[in-house]
């Protein structure tokens, strides 16, 4: 009767080993049940509203949660996995990473309940593990002497510092505050989404032309590089400023609009139709798309702002999130691209879900039957379990030679 408990607590601690092994390894299953599990447990379950939720108005909560908390831990993977292998440097492992993990998870604890009485500790949590993460991306610069992870500190800090508004909004009860931020913590996603598109998308579609690797075929326009992230932070820097609505409508539009220019380098040929590249130029695309829409209705198109924020947050970021764990997972266990069936399905329920909760406020179709956004939750949900279901005996399995090479 003992033979079968000690076995099974070789494999627990055997799989804890393996996912603490990597960033990604353990920060993407994570970013991604809590991105499927909380909008279900919130609209589902309590229907709008939180059990411990005094003066914080539950949608703030629910917007903090699904970017901060689904977001965030998909950027600490991606962060903890990329910048090493950029600088060539030695990464964080076993228990820097869960104690990364337990300062994100404190955070999440204290929103899933929207606790406002625990929101210090929350506010502690997050601003704990986001300062943690910029200063190991800046020494990680500072060691070798490179520039190139300066553009991920500047919006880490710019993160950091919109979070932080947001949970002193939160401990003041200044609801104002708490909105505005918001959307900043979502602006600064957006310019990290921008960077790490522009980080991504030439080595895989370079590798999608020639599966060799000796040749680069495609090269994209120098100016489209930075272009994206540069027009958010200047959004972000209206939105600070307190601009008028026309103004910060016409910052967003033009934010929208670089971010659909990149949509353009997915034209090389047949090619394009591969997952991949449909997956990185369809966040792009919906982030541009949600950013003109909400600049349309700060300029008094007839529908609310939080439509195309919808589009541009839950779209773009959700739908460049469920790309970069798609690919990033193949090419850092060492495994050559190719998505399974399975995959594309959870891009396609992304775009479905994003659909169900923007198109019935901008009056393009009838809301879904059943309670409010009930659906779009439950597509949503399935997008990332599905993920999880595809690649978890990828992610929990010990690495093979030759990962890390992406």
């Amino acid at each position: 009767m003992t033979v079968a408990p000690e076995t099974c607590d070789h494999r627990r601690l055997s799989t804890l080993a393996v996912l603490g092994d990597d960033g990604f390894r353990l920060f993407f299953p994570l970013s991604a049940l809590h991105a499927a599990l909380w909008p279900c447990l919130w609209i589902v379950v309590h229907g709008f509203d939180l059990p411990l939720s005094r003066t914080v108005p539950p949608g703030i909560w629910h917007a903090h949660e699904m970017l901060t908390g689904a977001f965030g831990a998909a950027l600490i993977g991606f962060v903890t996995t990329a910048v090493p292998e950029w600088t060539d440097t030695a990464r964080l492992r076993g228990r820097a990473l869960y104690g990364l993990a337990a300062l994100w998870a404190t955070g999440r604890v204290v929103g899933l309940l929207g606790a406002d009485a625990l929101s210090l500790l929350g506010a502690v949590a997050d601003l704990l593990w986001l300062t943690v993460l910029t200063v190991y991306v800046a020494a990680c610069a500072v060691r070798r002497r490179t520039t190139r992870p300066v553009g991920f500190v500047f919006w880490l800090v710019c993160l950091a510092a919109a979070d932080t508004a947001v949970w002193v909004g939160i401990v003041t009860g200044d609801v104002d505050l708490m909105q505005t931020a918001v959307h900043l913590v979502g602006f600064a996603f957006l310019g990290l989404l921008g960077l790490s598109l522009a980080r991504i998308t030439v080595p895989i579609t370079n590798q999608v032309l020639d599966p060799t690797e000796a040749s680069t075929p495609f090269r994209p326009h120098p100016g489209r590089l930075h272009l994206a992230p540069g027009l958010v932070a200047v959004a972000m820097i209206g939105e600070l400023f307190g601009l008028s609505e026309a103004a910060s409508g016409f910052l967003l539009i033009a934010a929208g609009a670089a971010f659909l220019d990149r949509v353009a380098e997915v034209f090389v040929g047949r090619e394009a139709f591969r997952a991949e590249l449909l997956a990185l130029a369809g966040s792009s695309a919906l982030a541009g798309t949600g950013l003109l829409l909400a600049g349309a209705a700060r300029l008094g198109a007839p529908f609310p702002v939080s439509a195309g924020l919808h589009i541009a947050f839950m779209g773009g970021l959700g739908l460049g999130v469920l790309a970069v764990f798609a690919i990033a997972g193949l090419k850092h266990a060492g495994r050559p691209l190719g998505l399974s069936r399975l995959t594309k399905g959870s891009f396609l329920l992304l775009v479905a879900a994003v659909a169900l909760r923007a198109l019935p406020d901008l009056g393009v179709m009838p809301p879904p039957p059943g309670p409010p956004y009930a659906l779009a939750s439950v597509v949503w949900a399935a997008a990332f379990v599905i993920w999880v279901v595809a690649y978890w005996p990828l992610l929990s399995s010990p690495p093979t030679h030759g990962a890390r090479t992406c």
